[in-house]
This record gives C-alpha cells, sequence and structure tokens, in this order.
C-alpha cells in the first residue's frame, strides 16, 4: 500500500528539519523507521489518527554557489509538486515574509489545494500576531508552530492528515485485493533500469497493456508472459525523462522505497562495468528487510572483459558485498544487445514458483529433528532451550513458525542457522522467507 507523501518545503534555515526530526521523535507517532536507502536520514514513516504518511526533509537539499539560489529553490519546490500528496510550506514567524518566500509561493500558488502554509518558530503567543504577515502569501492563515519546542504540533498534525484524500487508501485496498505478481525493476541511476524495461516490454513474447497506476502521474504496466499476467510496477518517472535534474536523487530515491513496497519480485540491476556502491547494498538491505522476492541483474555486460571465469568472479564478489542476498539468483545481460534478456522472465517466473512452494507439516518436522540432532539451540546463560514443532503458515512469501518453549532464549546466530539450512534443505531460490518464534506463553519473536 502506498501511504501519503508529505514534503517539508521552504527556504534556508526556518526550520524543516527541526520539524522533521520532532515528528520523528513523537513514539506515538512512528510506525516504522525506514533507514531506506539514502545516505542520511531523509525519509520517515509517520502515523497519525489512522493515517499513515512518508515524510520527506528537502532541507537536505543544499544551495550550489554555482547557481543562483533562486533556481535552486524553484526545483526544489517543482519537485514536491510533481511528487508529495502535500506539501507544508514553511516560513519563519519571527522574521515575517521574505522575497524567498514569495518566490516559493509564485510556484506554489497553483496548487494551494495541497499546501499547508506553516509559520515556524511561533514560540510564543506574541509571536503568533506576526502569522498575519503571511497572508500576503495567498495560502490564507498561517498555521503556528513551534518546531523546537513542539508547541500547537499536534493541532498542527490535525489540520495536516485532514489535507490527505480519503480515495487514496481506497484505492490501495483494492490493489491489495489483486494477487497478480507485482514486479519492480530498481537501482541507482544509470544502470539501465529503463532500457531493460524497453527490452523487456519489446519482447515478442509479451502481451502489454498500460493501466492506471498506484503512484502520482504514473502507470503501471500489465503484461503477459506464457500465458500468465504480471504487473511491472513505474516507478513515477522510470520511463520518462524529467527536466529538472537538481534534486532529483531524493525524489528518485522515493520511488525505488514505493516500487519496493508495493512489488512482490524485486529485480535490482547493478551496472557491470561499475563497483557495487554503497546505494546498492542499501536498496537489497531494504528489499530484503520488506521480505520481497529478489532477483539480481548485472546489466552492460558487453562492456566487460571477460573469460570463462568472470561469472564466478562477480558472483564471489557480489556475496563478498552483500552476504545477506546469496540466496538471490545472480543473471549477466544487456540491455543494449538483447544478450540474455529472455533469462529475466525466466527468472522471475521461477523465483514465483519457489515463493509458492508449501512444505509438508511432517517433512519439515523430519527437518528439525536432523537439525537439532547435528547442532541443538543454546543460550549463553545455559539456560534450556528446546524447539517442539515446525510448520509452514502462508506462501508468498514462505512463513514458518516454530513453537519453543522460550522464544527470546533463541539466539539471533541460531537464528540465522536455522534460515540458512531452511534453504540449504528446501532451495527457496531468489526467495524470502519469515521465521516466527512462539512460546507456549503466546510470546512470539520474528525473525
Amino acid at each position: 500500500m502506498r501511504k501519503y507523501i508529505v514534503s517539508i518545503l521552504g527556504r534556508p534555515n526556518v526550520g524543516k528539519s527541526t520539524l522533521f526530526n520532532r515528528l520523528c521523535r513523537k513514539r506515538v507517532a512512528i510506525v516504522d523507521f525506514e533507514a531506506g536507502v539514502t545516505r542520511d536520514r531523509k525519509y520517515e514513516d509517520v502515523e497519525w489518527n489512522g493515517k499513515v504518511f512518508k515524510i520527506i526533509d528537502t532541507g537536505g537539499i543544499v544551495y550550489s554557489s554555482d547557481e543562483p539560489m533562486d533556481k535552486m529553490i524553484m526545483h526544489q519546490a517543482l519537485l514536491a509538486v510533481d511528487e508529495s500528496d502535500v506539501i507544508i510550506f514553511m516560513v519563519d514567524a519571527q522574521t515575517g515574509t521574505t522575497d524567498l518566500d514569495q518566490a516559493i509561493a509564485k510556484i506554489l500558488f497553483p496548487h494551494r489545494d495541497k499546501v499547508l502554509l506553516t509559520a515556524n518558530k511561533a514560540d510564543s503567543e506574541k509571536h503568533e500576531w506576526e502569522v498575519y504577515d503571511f497572508l500576503q502569501l495567498g495560502f490564507g492563515d498561517a498555521f503556528p508552530i513551534s518546531a523546537s519546542h513542539g508547541r500547537n504540533t499536534g493541532d498542527f498534525l490535525d489540520a495536516l492528515v485532514r489535507m490527505m484524500p480519503d480515495t487514496l487508501d481506497a484505492n490501495y485496498d483494492e490493489k491489495e485485493e489483486d494477487k497478480t505478481t507485482r514486479i519492480a525493476v530498481v537501482g541507482k541511476p544509470n544502470v539501465g533500469k529503463s532500457s531493460i524495461i524497453n527490452a523487456l516490454l519489446g519482447d515478442e513474447k509479451l502481451i502489454v497493456t498500460d493501466i492506471p497506476g498506484t503512484t502520482r502521474d504514473s502507470i503501471d504496466t500489465v503484461f503477459r508472459y506464457h500465458g500468465k499476467e504480471y504487473i511491472l510496477v513505474d516507478t513515477a518517472g522510470l520511463r520518462r525523462k524529467t527536466k529538472v535534474t537538481y534534486g532529483v536523487e531524493y525524489f528518485s530515491t522515493m520511488r525505488t522505497i514505493e516500487a519496493v513496497d508495493r512489488s512482490d519480485i524485486v529485480i535490482l540491476v547493478l551496472a557491470a562495468n561499475e563497483p557495487i556502491s554503497t546505494q546498492d547494498l542499501k536498496i537489497a538491505s531494504y528489499a530484503q528487510r520488506k521480505t520481497k522476492d529478489l532477483l539480481i541483474v548485472y546489466n552492460k555486460w558487453d562492456l566487460v572483459e571477460k573469460d570463462t571465469g568472470t561469472t564466478g568472479e562477480f558472483i564471489k564478489d557480489l556475496h563478498e558485498e552483500m552476504s545477506f542476498v546469496q540466496y538471490a539468483p545472480v543473471i549477466f545481460i544487456s540491455a543494449k544487445t538483447h544478450q540474455r534478456i529472455h533469462k529475466l522472465m525466466e527468472s522471475v517466473a521461477q523465483i514465483e514458483e519457489e515463493s509458492k512452494k508449501r512444505i509438508p507439516t511432517s517433512e519439515l518436522n523430519r527437518f528439525m529433528e536432523t537439525v537439532i540432532a547435528r547442532r541443538p539451540p543454546t543460550h549463553p546463560t545455559g539456560k534450556h532451550v528446546k524447539i517442539f514443532y515446525i510448520t509452514q503458515v502462508a506462501v508468498q512469501p514462505p512463513i514458518f513458525i516454530f513453537f519453543c518453549n522460550a522464544p527470546g532464549l533463541i539466539t539471533e546466530n541460531y537464528r540465522k542457522f536455522l534460515n540458512n539450512q531452511l534453504r540449504e534443505v528446501f532451495k527457496f531460490t531468489g526467495v524470502s522467507i519469515k521465521l516466527i518464534f512462539k512460546g507456549r506463553d503466546k510470546e512470539e519473536d520474528e525473525k
């Protein structure tokens, strides 16, 4: 389910990051901390009064000394307008209206129905009288808050969620009932994602239909492969060029997060002629944490000098850099020359079948007896740890419940060991599996 996207926009030093941190520190509001796929913590999930939204601190976009400041602000504002459901337009109650505030207001005014004008640094009632100065911006009364002291932030959040359209959740409920496998092609910029999608959809085996998507200004694509229907999750701009380049990294990251969230299978594209980057690592980690099936694709294979051992060396290096994705199949392609492009959907279909696999309880418990006999669970305190039995309760993703005397005594190392043993015996190639440990007293722990 896609979450509402809320951007905090404004000139420098009005307190955008302070508000971001204030909302994210509210333990009652946070539903999921997503370190995500960026170097800096700029995205966070927040819940208020039953509405879940992802808040973006555009304060991370720094102004370049090489270009005029007003141009940078314009780029930032245009991106926020394009990508956000609600925009928090922040001004400084103690400074009053500035030329930069007016420049931003001019850009946002045609979209004023989704703008919440917010006057920060209204630390007392005295400062609230100053907010009437902002009526000249054309967005009505500015909402006075103090992000640093938390003043009026509860009422502010009430006003914010009232601006979020109720139709968004309804649309996504329908999507959640749709069992068609959803595929997201993700990766850092310039690795050939668009080329791969175009080559994929150009395959004569595929019947393609565009349908209205579930992200802002996007089109999800329905296609058939060997008689089965799939949905290619669009990333709100992946297949269209944008004239705005400054600050795109922040919003392209949002697109990646949204695409992963809405997909069943993630195709992570790496450039074969470039080293694995931190961003690659974080995308893969995010997909795994969200229990998404994973296929790793090395694109631009035509640019690599190779011999008979090259693919093995690449896979070895990959597993050294990303040891947690050893279960994911790896294929080597060239979208430019269409080399092995057919392997993409072959691999996707195989992963899908693996994800649907259900292991009989009797077979699982014979497996468990063998594993425990070879390496029984232990705890550093010496307390007795016993696993009674195991059963699979779901597919896509496969979920296994281990019933034991004390879930809290199952160590992290032993959980990883059980995960690896399940994969060694039952494969689940490319599939994220979930292990849940339950006790007799209804104590429960997940891995």
